[in-house]
């Protein structure tokens, strides 16, 4: 197999929804060696793929799947069920940003696709020595949410309605928060 359909062959594995996949198993399922899937992702990425690595494995990026932005706003006691509902609906959270009116947009990744990944947050929020990015604006926050489908971005969005946790956009917040500088949190 050459090497265009091997990275092929590669987003389709990782398309597939079933979570993170390590290089080890992508390199056995396309009988290469992990240092290959290695060169592969890097060449996917230059093309223009998003690839995410977590500690478990590679996952397709949202721009790889539909995705929406949620204006969300509840208490600490309320973030593992938000969470949560998200993910029980098939949600993968990306990141959570704020908008301040001084700094702008703070963003963070959190690549959370399971009740466990939400369990494993939760646990570092409570021993942490930091409060959630939310604080800092009032419990208003954003998520971006990506899905196998549209109509699953529309369940996840009806959930977080009937439970109360959708926000309404302001006047002074932009419409499109990506145009400028987004300051990381690492």
């Amino acid at each position: 197999m050459n090497g265009e359909k091997r990275r092929q062959q590669i987003l389709e594995i990782l398309g597939s929804g079933s979570g993170p996949v390590s290089g080890m198993e992508l390199a056995k399922q396309t009988h290469v060696s992990r240092q290959v899937i290695v060169q592969d992702i890097a060449i996917l990425r230059a093309n223009g793929h998003e690839v995410i690595a977590t500690n478990r494995g590679y996952l397709s990026g949202p721009g790889e799947r539909p995705n929406r932005v949620f204006k969300v706003r509840h208490e600490d006691d309320q973030i593992e069920q938000e969470l949560n509902d998200i993910v029980d609906l098939g949600g993968y959270i990306v990141d959570v940003f704020v908008y301040h009116k001084v700094y702008g947009v703070i963003r963070a990744d959190m690549n959370v696709k399971s009740r466990r990944d939400v369990a494993q947050y939760m646990e570092k929020i409570r021993t942490g020595k930091s409060t959630p990015l939310k604080n800092v604006t009032a419990g208003y926050h954003y998520h971006t949410v990506a899905a196998d489908d549209n109509r699953t971005l529309d369940l996840i969005q009806e959930k977080l309605e009937q439970e109360g946790y959708l926000a309404k956009l302001q006047e002074y917040e932009p419409v499109d928060f990506w145009s400028g500088p987004v300051n990381r949190i690492s």
